[in-house]
Protein backbone atom coordinates (compact mmCIF):
# COMPACT_ATOMS: atom_id res chain seq x y z
CA UNK A 1 0.00 0.00 0.00
CA UNK A 2 1.26 3.13 -0.79
CA UNK A 3 0.76 6.10 1.47
CA UNK A 4 0.47 9.82 0.52
CA UNK A 5 3.04 11.32 2.95
CA UNK A 6 4.30 14.43 1.17
CA UNK A 7 6.26 15.66 4.61
CA UNK A 8 7.89 13.20 5.22
CA UNK A 9 8.90 12.59 1.51
CA UNK A 10 9.84 16.17 1.33
CA UNK A 11 12.20 15.69 4.35
CA UNK A 12 13.90 12.28 3.30
CA UNK A 13 14.37 13.97 -0.48
CA UNK A 14 15.67 17.10 0.45
CA UNK A 15 18.70 16.24 2.96
CA UNK A 16 19.09 13.10 1.45
CA UNK A 17 20.11 14.90 -1.98
CA UNK A 18 22.11 17.68 0.26
CA UNK A 19 23.63 15.33 1.89
CA UNK A 20 24.78 13.42 -1.61
CA UNK A 21 25.55 16.82 -3.53
CA UNK A 22 27.33 18.18 -0.30
CA UNK A 23 29.83 15.48 -0.67
CA UNK A 24 30.63 15.99 -4.20
CA UNK A 25 31.02 20.03 -3.38
CA UNK A 26 32.91 19.35 -0.27
CA UNK A 27 35.16 17.15 -2.65
CA UNK A 28 35.57 19.39 -5.40
CA UNK A 29 36.66 21.89 -2.41
CA UNK A 30 33.40 24.08 -3.38
CA UNK A 31 31.44 26.13 -0.93
CA UNK A 32 28.83 22.81 0.57
CA UNK A 33 25.92 25.44 -0.03
CA UNK A 34 26.71 25.04 -3.85
CA UNK A 35 25.79 21.35 -3.56
CA UNK A 36 22.36 22.13 -1.24
CA UNK A 37 21.23 24.47 -3.34
CA UNK A 38 22.08 22.38 -6.80
CA UNK A 39 19.99 19.64 -4.37
CA UNK A 40 16.61 21.98 -4.83
CA UNK A 41 16.86 22.37 -8.27
CA UNK A 42 16.96 18.76 -8.72
CA UNK A 43 13.71 18.51 -6.55
CA UNK A 44 12.28 22.02 -8.14
CA UNK A 45 9.19 21.84 -10.89
CA UNK A 46 11.92 23.53 -13.37
CA UNK A 47 13.66 19.83 -13.85
CA UNK A 48 12.45 16.70 -14.72
CA UNK A 49 11.52 14.40 -12.31
CA UNK A 50 10.23 13.55 -8.80
CA UNK A 51 9.30 17.15 -7.83
CA UNK A 52 9.17 17.88 -3.60
CA UNK A 53 6.47 20.06 -1.90
CA UNK A 54 7.60 23.32 -2.11
CA UNK A 55 5.19 24.62 0.29
CA UNK A 56 6.05 22.06 2.75
CA UNK A 57 10.10 22.80 2.06
CA UNK A 58 9.65 26.74 3.05
CA UNK A 59 7.67 25.84 5.65
CA UNK A 60 10.75 23.81 7.02
CA UNK A 61 13.35 26.00 6.09
CA UNK A 62 11.14 28.91 8.39
CA UNK A 63 11.98 25.92 11.42
CA UNK A 64 15.73 26.53 10.46
CA UNK A 65 15.34 30.44 10.73
CA UNK A 66 13.69 30.52 13.76
CA UNK A 67 16.41 27.97 15.35
CA UNK A 68 18.73 29.82 13.69
CA UNK A 69 17.69 33.06 15.21
CA UNK A 70 16.92 31.66 18.78
CA UNK A 71 20.53 30.75 18.75
CA UNK A 72 21.72 34.13 18.06
CA UNK A 73 19.41 35.84 20.29
CA UNK A 74 21.37 33.48 23.07
CA UNK A 75 24.61 35.37 22.37
CA UNK A 76 22.82 38.73 23.33
CA UNK A 77 21.88 40.80 25.68
CA UNK A 78 19.45 43.82 25.85
CA UNK A 79 22.60 45.98 26.21
CA UNK A 80 24.59 43.96 23.46
CA UNK A 81 21.59 45.53 21.11
CA UNK A 82 21.49 48.60 22.18
CA UNK A 83 25.34 49.29 21.78
CA UNK A 84 25.03 49.03 17.95
CA UNK A 85 21.94 51.42 17.31
CA UNK A 86 24.30 54.16 16.62
CA UNK A 87 24.97 52.16 13.80
CA UNK A 88 22.70 49.75 13.07
CA UNK A 89 19.38 52.32 12.54
CA UNK A 90 20.64 54.53 10.38
CA UNK A 91 22.94 52.23 8.52
CA UNK A 92 20.13 49.41 7.60
CA UNK A 93 17.82 51.99 6.57
CA UNK A 94 20.69 54.02 4.54
CA UNK A 95 21.59 50.50 2.85
CA UNK A 96 18.11 49.72 2.11
CA UNK A 97 17.46 53.42 0.78
CA UNK A 98 20.13 53.38 -1.76
CA UNK A 99 19.27 49.20 -2.79
CA UNK A 100 15.73 50.23 -3.08
CA UNK A 101 17.00 53.04 -5.32
CA UNK A 102 19.42 51.03 -6.99
CA UNK A 103 16.81 48.37 -8.10
CA UNK A 104 13.91 51.22 -8.82
CA UNK A 105 16.26 52.27 -11.69
CA UNK A 106 17.15 49.29 -12.85
CA UNK A 107 13.32 48.61 -12.97
CA UNK A 108 12.56 51.78 -15.05
CA UNK A 109 15.28 50.40 -17.68
CA UNK A 110 13.13 47.47 -18.23
CA UNK A 111 10.31 49.60 -18.52
CA UNK A 112 8.32 48.79 -15.05
CA UNK A 113 6.04 51.20 -13.35
CA UNK A 114 7.33 53.43 -10.02
CA UNK A 115 4.96 50.94 -7.99
CA UNK A 116 6.94 48.12 -9.21
CA UNK A 117 10.12 49.02 -8.98
CA UNK A 118 9.59 50.00 -5.30
CA UNK A 119 8.90 46.51 -4.59
CA UNK A 120 11.58 45.24 -6.98
CA UNK A 121 13.90 47.42 -4.79
CA UNK A 122 12.95 46.24 -1.28
CA UNK A 123 12.98 42.85 -2.60
CA UNK A 124 16.99 43.66 -3.14
CA UNK A 125 17.84 45.78 0.11
CA UNK A 126 17.40 42.85 2.93
CA UNK A 127 20.18 39.86 3.38
CA UNK A 128 19.21 36.53 4.48
CA UNK A 129 19.05 35.61 8.02
CA UNK A 130 20.33 32.06 7.80
CA UNK A 131 23.21 33.29 4.92
CA UNK A 132 24.44 36.05 7.20
CA UNK A 133 24.06 34.32 10.21
CA UNK A 134 25.59 31.11 8.96
CA UNK A 135 28.71 32.57 7.77
CA UNK A 136 29.44 34.39 11.44
CA UNK A 137 29.23 31.52 12.71
CA UNK A 138 31.71 29.50 10.79
CA UNK A 139 33.85 32.33 11.47
CA UNK A 140 33.31 32.41 15.28
CA UNK A 141 32.36 36.01 14.83
CA UNK A 142 29.02 36.19 16.22
CA UNK A 143 29.94 37.76 19.78
CA UNK A 144 32.40 39.90 18.53
CA UNK A 145 31.95 43.85 17.63
CA UNK A 146 31.64 42.96 13.59
CA UNK A 147 29.20 39.59 14.83
CA UNK A 148 26.85 42.70 16.82
CA UNK A 149 26.97 45.48 14.34
CA UNK A 150 25.67 43.19 11.94
CA UNK A 151 23.12 40.97 14.08
CA UNK A 152 21.33 44.27 15.12
CA UNK A 153 21.75 45.61 11.60
CA UNK A 154 19.91 42.52 10.80
CA UNK A 155 17.18 43.21 12.94
CA UNK A 156 16.30 46.77 11.65
CA UNK A 157 16.33 44.97 8.47
CA UNK A 158 13.53 42.71 9.77
CA UNK A 159 11.61 45.08 11.41
CA UNK A 160 11.50 47.22 8.55
CA UNK A 161 10.23 44.51 6.40
CA UNK A 162 7.90 43.40 8.89
CA UNK A 163 6.34 46.85 8.42
CA UNK A 164 6.64 46.83 4.93
CA UNK A 165 4.71 43.67 4.07
CA UNK A 166 2.13 45.50 6.38
CA UNK A 167 1.70 48.29 4.45
CA UNK A 168 1.65 46.87 0.87
CA UNK A 169 -1.70 45.60 0.36
CA UNK A 170 -3.24 48.84 1.76
CA UNK A 171 -0.81 50.78 -0.95
CA UNK A 172 -1.12 48.38 -3.46
CA UNK A 173 -3.51 50.11 -5.42
CA UNK A 174 -1.63 53.42 -5.73
CA UNK A 175 1.46 51.41 -6.35
CA UNK A 176 -0.16 49.95 -9.36
CA UNK A 177 -1.75 46.66 -8.52
CA UNK A 178 -5.36 45.53 -7.25
CA UNK A 179 -6.54 47.53 -4.16
CA UNK A 180 -7.25 45.59 -1.10
CA UNK A 181 -9.68 46.34 2.08
CA UNK A 182 -8.28 47.22 4.95
CA UNK A 183 -9.01 43.78 7.20
CA UNK A 184 -8.62 43.38 11.57
CA UNK A 185 -11.10 44.91 14.01
CA UNK A 186 -8.22 46.92 15.39
CA UNK A 187 -7.08 48.62 11.80
CA UNK A 188 -11.19 49.13 11.69
CA UNK A 189 -11.75 50.63 14.94
CA UNK A 190 -8.54 53.71 13.59
CA UNK A 191 -10.49 53.90 10.28
CA UNK A 192 -13.69 54.74 12.64
CA UNK A 193 -11.96 57.45 14.13
CA UNK A 194 -11.22 59.60 10.81
CA UNK A 195 -8.02 58.03 10.09
CA UNK A 196 -6.75 56.46 6.35
CA UNK A 197 -5.91 52.88 5.53
CA UNK A 198 -1.89 53.67 5.97
CA UNK A 199 -2.24 55.48 9.28
CA UNK A 200 -4.59 52.54 10.55
CA UNK A 201 -2.64 49.63 9.49
CA UNK A 202 1.00 51.94 10.39
CA UNK A 203 -0.33 52.57 13.92
CA UNK A 204 -1.58 49.29 14.79
CA UNK A 205 1.14 47.45 13.78
CA UNK A 206 3.79 49.73 15.96
CA UNK A 207 1.39 49.33 18.65
CA UNK A 208 1.43 45.00 18.30
CA UNK A 209 4.82 45.53 18.28
CA UNK A 210 5.66 47.77 21.31
CA UNK A 211 3.14 45.50 23.25
CA UNK A 212 5.63 42.02 22.17
CA UNK A 213 9.14 44.02 23.11
CA UNK A 214 7.43 45.07 26.59
CA UNK A 215 5.97 41.72 27.11
CA UNK A 216 9.39 39.88 26.20
CA UNK A 217 11.39 42.27 28.20
CA UNK A 218 9.22 42.37 31.23
CA UNK A 219 7.38 39.60 31.43
CA UNK A 220 9.34 36.82 29.36
CA UNK A 221 12.84 37.90 31.03
CA UNK A 222 11.38 36.67 34.41
CA UNK A 223 9.39 33.61 33.51
CA UNK A 224 11.73 32.05 30.65
CA UNK A 225 14.35 31.32 32.38
CA UNK A 226 12.47 30.42 35.60
CA UNK A 227 11.10 27.66 33.35
CA UNK A 228 14.37 26.78 32.02
CA UNK A 229 15.43 26.47 35.41
CA UNK A 230 12.81 24.82 36.90
CA UNK A 231 13.02 21.42 34.27
CA UNK A 232 16.48 21.66 34.94
CA UNK A 233 16.14 20.35 38.08
CA UNK A 234 14.32 17.63 37.15
CA UNK A 235 17.38 16.13 35.94
CA UNK A 236 15.56 15.41 32.70
CA UNK A 237 17.87 16.05 29.94
CA UNK A 238 15.22 15.14 27.89
CA UNK A 239 13.10 17.45 29.30
CA UNK A 240 15.08 19.91 29.14
CA UNK A 241 15.73 19.79 25.49
CA UNK A 242 11.92 19.57 24.81
CA UNK A 243 11.64 22.97 26.57
CA UNK A 244 13.75 24.61 25.02
CA UNK A 245 12.63 23.84 21.99
CA UNK A 246 9.26 24.67 22.95
CA UNK A 247 10.14 27.87 24.21
CA UNK A 248 11.99 29.02 21.11
CA UNK A 249 9.26 27.12 18.49
CA UNK A 250 6.08 28.71 20.84
CA UNK A 251 7.45 32.01 21.14
CA UNK A 252 8.26 32.77 17.28
CA UNK A 253 5.23 30.77 16.51
CA UNK A 254 2.68 33.12 19.12
CA UNK A 255 4.85 36.40 18.27
CA UNK A 256 3.83 36.02 14.48
CA UNK A 257 0.14 35.18 15.30
CA UNK A 258 -0.81 37.83 18.12
CA UNK A 259 1.42 40.47 17.38
CA UNK A 260 2.26 40.23 13.74
CA UNK A 261 5.97 40.14 14.07
CA UNK A 262 8.11 37.71 12.04
CA UNK A 263 9.38 34.44 13.05
CA UNK A 264 12.99 35.18 12.77
CA UNK A 265 12.27 38.28 15.54
CA UNK A 266 10.32 36.52 17.47
CA UNK A 267 12.47 33.67 18.16
CA UNK A 268 15.52 36.26 18.83
CA UNK A 269 13.96 38.05 21.30
CA UNK A 270 13.07 34.66 23.20
CA UNK A 271 16.64 33.48 22.69
CA UNK A 272 17.79 37.46 23.95
CA UNK A 273 15.65 37.25 27.48
CA UNK A 274 16.75 33.23 27.77
CA UNK A 275 20.41 34.64 27.63
CA UNK A 276 20.16 36.01 31.06
CA UNK A 277 20.29 32.26 32.19
CA UNK A 278 22.92 30.83 33.63
CA UNK A 279 21.80 27.78 31.35
CA UNK A 280 21.78 29.28 27.70
CA UNK A 281 25.08 27.63 26.84
CA UNK A 282 23.02 24.51 27.88
CA UNK A 283 20.49 25.15 25.43
CA UNK A 284 22.26 26.62 22.77
CA UNK A 285 24.31 23.53 22.51
CA UNK A 286 20.83 21.02 22.79
CA UNK A 287 19.24 23.49 19.50
CA UNK A 288 22.70 22.88 17.48
CA UNK A 289 21.58 19.49 15.90
CA UNK A 290 17.96 20.65 14.82
CA UNK A 291 19.39 24.29 13.47
CA UNK A 292 21.95 22.93 11.47
CA UNK A 293 19.55 19.71 9.74
CA UNK A 294 16.82 22.87 9.15
CA UNK A 295 19.19 25.09 7.70
CA UNK A 296 20.37 23.00 5.14
CA UNK A 297 16.80 22.88 3.96
CA UNK A 298 16.26 26.15 3.78
CA UNK A 299 18.92 26.00 1.10
CA UNK A 300 17.17 23.22 -0.50
CA UNK A 301 14.47 25.78 -0.67
CA UNK A 302 15.76 28.23 -2.33
CA UNK A 303 17.25 25.64 -4.85
CA UNK A 304 13.65 24.96 -5.54
CA UNK A 305 12.12 28.17 -6.69
CA UNK A 306 14.90 28.61 -9.11
CA UNK A 307 13.62 29.09 -12.61
CA UNK A 308 17.15 28.16 -14.69
CA UNK A 309 15.27 29.64 -18.01
CA UNK A 310 15.21 33.10 -16.71
CA UNK A 311 19.34 33.15 -17.42
CA UNK A 312 18.64 33.08 -21.24
CA UNK A 313 15.30 34.74 -21.00
CA UNK A 314 16.74 37.89 -19.30
CA UNK A 315 20.42 38.46 -19.06
CA UNK A 316 21.16 41.82 -18.65
CA UNK A 317 18.37 42.46 -16.53
CA UNK A 318 20.10 39.26 -14.28
CA UNK A 319 23.53 40.76 -14.59
CA UNK A 320 22.10 44.46 -13.25
CA UNK A 321 20.12 42.41 -10.57
CA UNK A 322 22.74 40.78 -9.18
CA UNK A 323 25.40 43.62 -9.63
CA UNK A 324 22.39 45.29 -7.35
CA UNK A 325 23.18 42.90 -4.45
CA UNK A 326 26.93 42.12 -4.53
CA UNK A 327 28.08 45.90 -5.60
CA UNK A 328 25.66 48.61 -4.62
CA UNK A 329 24.40 46.80 -1.32
CA UNK A 330 27.96 45.91 -0.18
CA UNK A 331 29.30 49.43 -1.18
CA UNK A 332 26.12 50.99 0.40
CA UNK A 333 26.64 49.40 3.52
CA UNK A 334 30.70 49.57 3.50
CA UNK A 335 30.34 53.60 3.46
CA UNK A 336 27.82 54.12 5.88
CA UNK A 337 29.82 51.76 8.30
CA UNK A 338 33.43 53.60 7.53
CA UNK A 339 31.80 56.96 7.94
CA UNK A 340 30.89 56.06 11.72
CA UNK A 341 34.37 55.63 11.70
CA UNK A 342 34.65 52.05 12.15
CA UNK A 343 37.72 50.60 11.11
CA UNK A 344 38.37 48.64 7.74
CA UNK A 345 37.84 45.32 8.78
CA UNK A 346 34.65 46.17 10.47
CA UNK A 347 33.06 47.65 7.42
CA UNK A 348 34.48 44.85 4.59
CA UNK A 349 32.61 42.54 7.41
CA UNK A 350 29.58 44.04 7.48
CA UNK A 351 29.64 44.99 3.60
CA UNK A 352 30.61 41.00 2.97
CA UNK A 353 27.51 39.83 5.02
CA UNK A 354 25.04 41.94 3.24
CA UNK A 355 25.60 40.98 -0.10
CA UNK A 356 22.96 38.58 -0.62
CA UNK A 357 19.44 38.31 -0.25
CA UNK A 358 17.14 35.65 0.82
CA UNK A 359 13.84 34.64 2.84
CA UNK A 360 12.02 38.17 3.68
CA UNK A 361 13.17 38.96 -0.44
CA UNK A 362 11.08 36.40 -1.84
CA UNK A 363 8.54 36.93 0.38
CA UNK A 364 8.05 40.48 -0.06
CA UNK A 365 8.44 39.69 -4.06
CA UNK A 366 5.41 36.90 -4.00
CA UNK A 367 3.11 39.30 -2.65
CA UNK A 368 3.56 41.70 -5.28
CA UNK A 369 3.20 38.89 -8.04
CA UNK A 370 -0.07 38.16 -6.14
CA UNK A 371 -1.00 42.06 -6.23
CA UNK A 372 -0.19 42.46 -10.02
CA UNK A 373 1.99 45.69 -8.36
CA UNK A 374 4.87 43.75 -10.30
CA UNK A 375 5.53 41.59 -13.57
CA UNK A 376 5.91 37.44 -12.59
CA UNK A 377 9.44 37.97 -14.48
CA UNK A 378 10.37 40.13 -11.46
CA UNK A 379 9.85 37.37 -9.24
CA UNK A 380 12.28 35.25 -11.06
CA UNK A 381 14.76 37.46 -11.45
CA UNK A 382 14.56 38.24 -7.15
CA UNK A 383 15.36 34.39 -6.98
CA UNK A 384 17.97 33.81 -9.21
CA UNK A 385 19.90 37.14 -7.81
CA UNK A 386 19.37 35.21 -4.21
CA UNK A 387 20.75 31.62 -5.46
CA UNK A 388 24.05 33.42 -7.18
CA UNK A 389 24.38 35.96 -4.44
CA UNK A 390 24.65 32.99 -1.79
CA UNK A 391 26.86 31.31 -3.61
CA UNK A 392 28.87 34.05 -4.40
CA UNK A 393 28.56 35.12 -0.60
CA UNK A 394 30.99 32.16 0.66
CA UNK A 395 33.61 33.01 -1.79
CA UNK A 396 33.62 36.59 -1.05
CA UNK A 397 34.42 36.01 2.57
CA UNK A 398 37.26 33.67 1.64
CA UNK A 399 38.40 36.18 0.05
CA UNK A 400 37.90 38.64 3.12
CA UNK A 401 39.36 36.25 5.32
CA UNK A 402 42.63 36.29 3.18
CA UNK A 403 42.78 40.53 2.89
CA UNK A 404 42.59 40.44 7.00
CA UNK A 405 45.13 37.93 7.62
CA UNK A 406 47.36 39.71 5.22
CA UNK A 407 46.60 43.42 5.96
CA UNK A 408 46.18 42.35 9.84
CA UNK A 409 49.14 43.88 12.34
CA UNK A 410 50.59 40.80 13.57
CA UNK A 411 51.44 41.95 17.38
CA UNK A 412 50.33 40.80 20.02
CA UNK A 413 47.18 38.49 18.71
CA UNK A 414 44.85 39.83 21.23
CA UNK A 415 45.43 43.53 20.84
CA UNK A 416 44.83 43.30 16.91
CA UNK A 417 41.45 42.60 16.81
CA UNK A 418 39.48 43.92 19.93
CA UNK A 419 36.60 43.75 18.52
CA UNK A 420 36.63 40.04 18.14
CA UNK A 421 37.03 38.84 22.11
CA UNK A 422 33.68 36.74 22.59
CA UNK A 423 31.24 37.76 25.03
CA UNK A 424 31.07 34.03 26.79
CA UNK A 425 28.13 33.42 28.82
CA UNK A 426 28.44 32.44 32.66
CA UNK A 427 29.03 28.65 32.69
CA UNK A 428 25.84 26.61 33.86
CA UNK A 429 25.76 25.36 37.34
CA UNK A 430 24.25 22.11 36.36
CA UNK A 431 23.93 19.99 33.38
CA UNK A 432 20.85 18.43 32.94
CA UNK A 433 21.18 14.80 32.87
Amino acid sequence: MVHDTPLIATVVAGLSLAFLFGLIANRLRLPMLAGYLLAGIVLGPFTPGYVADQNLATQLAELGVILLMFGVGLHFSLRDLLAVRALAIPGALGQIAVATLAGLGLSLLMGWGLGAGLIFGLSLSVASTVVLLRALQDRDLVATERGRIAVGWLIVEDVVMVLTLVLIPPLAGLLGGIAQPVEGEAEQEVLRLGFGPVTATLSVTLAKFAAFVALMLIVGRKVIPWILHYVAHTGSRELFRLAVLAIALGVAFGSSQVFGVSFALGAFFAGMVMASSTLSQQAMRETLPLRDAFAVLFFVSVGMLFNPAIVAQEPLALIGTVLVILLVKSLAAYGITRAFGHARPTSLTIATSLAQIGEFSFILIVMGVKLAIVPPAAKDLVVAGALISILANPLLFAALDRWIARHQDPAPPPAAEPEAEPQTAPASPRDPA
